[in-house]
């Protein structure tokens, strides 16, 4: 095999990394860069793609900087990305016709309503495995075209490009010789269909999207061209693109059919790994492509819960409860219990299995003697007891008997919460030796490409465990405390428009 190393670029919601990875998957130089998160109205999420660029810019030039003086050679970029948020752009120039509308974003809750109002949800899910939802990219591609003046006529005459995220830097990176994505992004799009691997007309119909705004769908592991030359100084080939959630699945190793991982990002998602069956989930959980290599499409269901570290950044940004995420351990920990405080984080509604836009987030149980430290544990309880509801939901649907967690993201560095998790799932915890499993998993793809790994299967033997937790809680106790959970969310749910 080729020597040499990858460069993951891992565009997330909150920030923009560059991670450089060896043979072994061992990270040798990495740059990050936060961006702002622009909120013109409730429930709005929108981002500056231009501060998207030049973040990525920034990190991937830091981190090429720092591989070139320790003497590595980087011989391939693999790109992984927040998926579902969405933008187009001029043909031409490259420049965006309107911020990129983010996942959390809820703007377009009431047209979603109507068309699921309308019948249409049975076919949207029949095709795309996905539900009616906002989240997802084809309403919010559908709101940019009706209210930017003249973007539709534009649309329609082929000047216009829309792409998610991965979209987006692709062509800026190969200087606008490709417009293409790949299956796990084009399959968040509520566009595409997924049965048989193409844009579906009758959806575009629906949404009123023209199809020549659509990017080339391509496998996972594919050529998507070489960076211009003007931007780091030599031309390095693209060989892999993934979603955030799948390449985090890549980066687990879990390419084997009932494999589950977990990532604690921004949000949280949940990706239970099907093989090649498309399972229809009966518990409001999505159907979506793991990945595709050599044509050949891998399937999984996914939960997802859209607030989890953005709820830990809440608490030091809005709140300025803490001054770190670091802290939050340390502070849960010096609790013996949270006297029945819950935190439902429905900022911006609730994910799966509820899918509720209309959901706000509450605090239940506070009394006088609440303070800093009961916040931030039912903060951080929050999150597990998503996990929860999503396990619960996946179980019902794939009859998996004996159940393992492989978790990853930010939120895992914190072990008091990890022993949490193990606790209230029931399950057996484990968290990598290397954490960085979405960029290490843009980087597998992209390695497999130029030769650096024999194939997607020779991943599994890099992965390698570093701590495993396991449940420490009786069963009456863990019943009291999701009783408990489960009554603060439906407090939630009644609130509705």
């Amino acid at each position: 095999m080729n020597k040499g190393h990858i460069l993951a670029v891992d565009q997330g919601t909150t920030s923009s990394r560059a991670l450089i990875f060896d043979a072994d998957g061992q990270c040798v130089a990495q740059a990050q860069q936060e961006f702002r998160q622009i909120y013109p109205q409730d429930g709005w999420v929108e981002h500056d793609p231009e501060e998207i660029w030049q973040s990525v810019l920034k990190v991937c030039r830091d981190a090429l900087q720092q591989a070139a003086t320790a003497g590595f050679q980087v011989v391939g970029i693999g790109i992984t990305n927040q998926r579902e948020t969405t933008l187009i752009w001029d043909r031409q120039t490259g420049k965006p016709l309107y911020n990129a509308i983010v996942w959390q974003d809820r703007r377009t809750a009431d047209y979603c309503a109507e068309l699921k109002q309308a019948g249409h949800e049975n076919q949207v899910t029949a095709k795309t495995g996905l539900l009616l939802d906002p989240y997802f990219s084809a309403s919010k591609l559908g709101w940019i075209l009706d209210h930017v003046d003249g973007a539709r006529d534009r649309a329609e005459a082929g000047e216009l490009a829309f792409g998610t995220i991965d979209s987006f830097l692709l062509w800026r990176l190969t200087n606008g010789q490709v417009h293409a994505t790949d299956a796990t992004n084009s399959s968040r799009t509520m566009l595409f269909n997924i049965h048989e691997q193409v844009w579906d007309s009758e959806l575009l119909d629906l949404f009123n999207i023209p199809y020549s705004v659509l990017p080339e769908v391509k496998d996972c592991i594919a050529d998507f061209g070489t960076t211009d030359t003007s931007l780091f100084g030599c031309s390095l080939p693209i060989g892999g693109i993934a979603g955030d959630q799948q390449a985090a699945a890549i980066g687990q190793a879990c390419l084997q059919p009932g494999m589950i991982k977990s990532t604690y990002g921004t949000g949280c998602f949940v990706l239970l790994n099907t093989g090649e069956k498309a399972v229809r989930s009966q518990n409001r959980l999505l159907t979506t492509v793991a990945y595709r290599v050599n044509g050949k499409t891998s399937y999984a269901i996914e939960g997802s819960i859209f607030i989890a570290g953005a709820a830990i950044q809440w608490l030091r940004d809005g709140l300025k409860l803490i001054g770190s995420a670091g802290e939050t351990e340390g502070l849960a920990q010096g609790l013996k219990s949270n006297q029945g405080v819950y935190m439902v984080p429905a900022f911006t509604g609730l994910g799966a299995p509820h899918w509720d836009p209309y959901a706000r987030g509450a605090l239940f149980g506070l009394t006088r003697d609440t303070g800093i430290a009961e916040i931030v544990r039912a903060t951080l309880e929050s999150v597990a007891y998503q996990t929860y509801d999503l396990m619960a939901a996946m179980q019902a649907d794939s009859n998996i008997g004996e159940l393992s967690l492989r978790v990853d993201g930010g939120m895992v560095a914190n072990n008091w919460f990890l022993q949490f998790l193990a606790d209230v799932l029931d399950v057996p915890v484990e968290r990598p030796r290397v954490i960085e499993t979405t960029a290490l998993g843009a980087a597998y793809l992209a390695g497999v490409h130029v030769g650096l790994f024999e194939s997607l299967a020779d991943v599994q033997n890099h992965w390698q465990s570093d701590v495993k937790f396991t449940s420490e809680l009786g069963e009456i106790d863990r019943e009291r405390l999701l009783r408990g959970w489960q009554k603060a969310v439906a407090r939630v749910l009644e609130t509705g428009p």
